[in-house]
């Protein structure tokens, strides 16, 4: 299966390769104006139109740090977009079960945010058997790495990873940490998708993977 990832769009919509599962890992209204009412136009409106003519068979996606309207008002995002919205839950696509969940460390006042110990029941929630993970914020110690030198992802979940093994594990949030690596004896793959860099300039592509 030919699969897709990216992630930290801010409201920019590229083109994308032809592909059996397209994975959106969060971040992906505009910066300019997190009101709810513009985050509702953007997700009705391009966003609509840009999952619309994507040449994806299947489209999962996850919210973001900041996509409020997510974590705040649900009820307004469009229920008939053209993908799978996933939070703390899972969806089965090409015989691959996907789990999809939008939490992070604490972090200002950014929607999604939770501190190391609730993190830690959201990431018990994960089956223990799952093929895919979708999130937004990294493990500790991958792709979690900012420009000032600290580590800012959960060391909770990388544990939870290490036990599930998931074949692929995407996610984002730390533009500036954009990478892939292997863990579990080379059976999982982690990746930091993001699309734009740490000035929100889009430089990476989607990343593609074959499952």
């Amino acid at each position: 299966m030919r699969v897709c990832a990216i992630s930290d769009l801010h409201g920019l919509l590229p083109p994308i390769e032809a592909c059996d599962l397209l994975l959106l890992a969060g971040d992906l209204c505009p910066v300019r104006d997190h009101s709810l009412s513009a985050q509702w136009r953007f997700l009705d409106g391009p966003f609509r139109a840009w999952l619309a003519g994507l040449p994806a068979r299947h489209i999962v996606g996850v919210a973001g740090n900041h996509d409020f309207i997510f974590e705040r008002a649900p009820k307004l995002v469009p229920a008939d977009l053209k993908w799978c919205y996933l939070q703390d839950s899972s969806v089965e696509k090409n015989g691959m079960t996907i789990y999809g969940t939008p939490w992070q460390p604490w972090f200002r006042n950014w929607a999604f945010n939770l501190y190391e110990d609730d993190l830690k029941e959201k990431w018990n929630l994960i089956p223990d058997r799952v093929d895919v993970l979708l999130l937004h914020g990294p493990p500790s110690g991958f792709g979690d790495l900012t420009t000032d030198g600290r580590r800012t992802g959960s060391p909770s979940l990388l544990k939870r990873i290490e036990q599930v093994k998931p074949k692929l594990v995407v996610f984002g949030h730390i533009h500036e940490s954009f990478g892939h690596w292997t863990i579990n004896g080379g059976e999982t793959t982690l990746a930091n998708v993001s699309h734009v860099n740490e000035k929100y300039r889009p430089i990476h592509a989607a990343s593609v993977f074959e499952l």
